[in-house]
């Protein structure tokens, strides 16, 4: 029914990629002399001898269809954040398959939740790992390989779609392997433009590398407790610009750097984002100073960075949201279900499916007056065709009894209602901080383990835009064409 070769091919290249990079954790542990090395180094050639045995599989045909891809996709992603595991359990660092398969799924889908409640007891090798999860997710683990690996022999158009289900279609280059490959490299580089920035604000080497690769990707992992609170303004600023960058459209952002700024500004996607943020950021910051006395630079600095944090699904920490009120609260958890741009690393809803949404509720207030009248859609001035209209309602409506289903599952999990909302919301949103016990202040190391298996499920659902992985569980994708 489906061809095995292009599977195994892709999950050997992935597994094969992710061993080797264990062994540059190994490295560094060993650098350091620190005995996690063993069990990294025993981790990472597991992963590596998996690799070769899959790629020892040659038999079949190497073409893939669109069900295929969709496969490989969800299969890729599973098969990452399992092997994903091995350092933090066979280091000792982690005890229980629950904890480190949270924390695994937490740094590939970049939604930066941890439950460790002391991160800086962690060796560098461990550190590394965790910040290197979330970069390898950031840009999409099959877009890594397209890019990577264009003599793979598999398809790039069915793996590309599949990793990115969003409303938008627009491309760099008509060739799908060179538009992966020029958005990776887009990537690397804004990565390191951070590194680089950072270290000349006095952000020691180590620091600076785990927090570029956990800013561009949108993910959230610290090296620090405290996140970036103890880090200088000016740290503070450089990575609120990159955090903004890392959740417009790459596509948007490349065009921008090209000197196409015509095109970068008719983006109704980017403005909105870029009045949204600004409206919130300033409605917060004077808000915070009035009611509970910041000094009005700190205000602006603080509600800025926590807005766009939360709303590229981020979840760096600047200062504790939920302690300026309940008002606050009540906003912040909503910013969970906004997320950045279609083409961005960021996750949650996306602005372009607000956008369409808002629109097309507007307009049905119109149809309804001209019953007779043909309103279309438009978004860059481009008709919104009628499938991705649909697409759009039917993913806001999953979106939300999902949400509403999870949070139910993991109230009888034994969470208290307010903390399981916003365990969920960031989970399936790949934000990081939530509400309640699970807030800016603290970890998930006390949740639940049921509940733990749930929120992991549920924030690879949410990273890979629940169809790619639900499509799986109806009988259609199934049965024989």
């Amino acid at each position: 029914m489906f061809k095995i070769r292009p599977i195994t091919n892709v999950l050997s290249i992935l597994l094969l990629t992710q061993g080797l990079l264990m062994l540059l954790c190994c490295g560094i542990s060993m650098y350091d002399h620190n005995a996690d090395a063993k069990g990294i180094l025993f981790a990472g050639m597991t992963t590596i001898g998996a690799g070769v045995l899959l790629s020892l599989y040659r038999r079949g045909d190497t073409q893939i269809s669109k069900r295929e891809g969709y496969l490989i996709v969800t299969l890729s992603w599973i098969t990452m954040v399992l092997f994903g595991m091995l350092p933090y359990l066979m280091t000792g660092t982690l005890h229980t398959f629950h904890d480190a398969l949270f924390e695994s799924a937490s740094g590939f889908t970049t939604t930066g939740a941890t439950v460790f409640k002391d991160i800086e007891v962690l060796s560098n090798g461990i550190l590394f790992w965790r910040s290197l999860t979330h970069w390898i997710g950031g840009m999409g683990i099959i877009v890594l390989t397209v890019a990577i690996f264009p003599l793979l022999g598999v398809g790039g158009v069915e793996l590309f779609v599949a990793e990115s289900p969003g409303p938008t279609s627009d491309k760099l280059h008509p060739r799908i392997k060179v538009t992966a490959r020029r958005l990776w490299l887009l990537y690397v580089g804004l990565t390191g433009a951070l590194i680089v920035c950072l270290m000349l604000l006095g952000m020691p080497i180590f620091d600076a590398f785990n927090h570029a690769f956990a800013t561009m990707a949108t993910g959230g992992f610290s090296t620090k407790n405290s996140s970036m609170i103890l880090y200088s303004p000016a740290i503070q600023w450089v990575v609120t610009l990159f955090m903004f960058l890392a959740g417009a459209n790459f596509t948007v952002i490349y065009f921008g750097l090209t000197g196409k700024l015509r095109k970068v500004w008719n983006s109704e996607e980017f403005r909105l984002y870029v009045v949204l943020t600004t409206i919130f950021a300033l409605g917060v910051a004077v808000y915070i100073h009035f009611d509970h006395n910041i000094v009005f630079s700190k205000a602006v600095r603080d509600a800025t960075f926590q807005v766009v944090s939360i709303m590229t699904t981020t979840g760096f920490v600047s200062a504790d949201y939920t302690t300026w009120g309940q008002g606050m609260s009540m906003f912040f958890f909503v910013l969970l279900f906004c997320g950045g741009c279609a083409g961005s690393t960021s996750g949650a809803i996306k602005i372009v499916r607000h956008l369409v949404f808002i629109k097309n509720s507007i307009f049905e207030f119109k149809r309804i007056l001209h019953p007779r009248a043909v309103i279309r859609i438009k978004i860059n001035k481009e008709l919104v065709a009628p499938r991705v209209l649909t697409h759009i309602l039917v993913f806001l409506l999953l979106y939300l009894a999902i949400f509403v289903m999870g949070a139910i599952v993991v109230c009888f999990c034994g969470m208290d209602f307010t903390s399981a909302c916003g365990a969920v919301a960031t989970c399936l949103g790949n934000v990081g901080p939530g509400l309640g016990t699970v807030g800016p202040a603290f970890t998930f190391a006390d949740v639940p383990m049921a509940a733990k298996f749930v929120l992991s499920f549920l924030m690879v659902l949410g990273r890979l835009e629940l169809f790619t992985i639900l499509v799986l569980f109806t009988p259609y994708f199934w049965k024989r064409a």
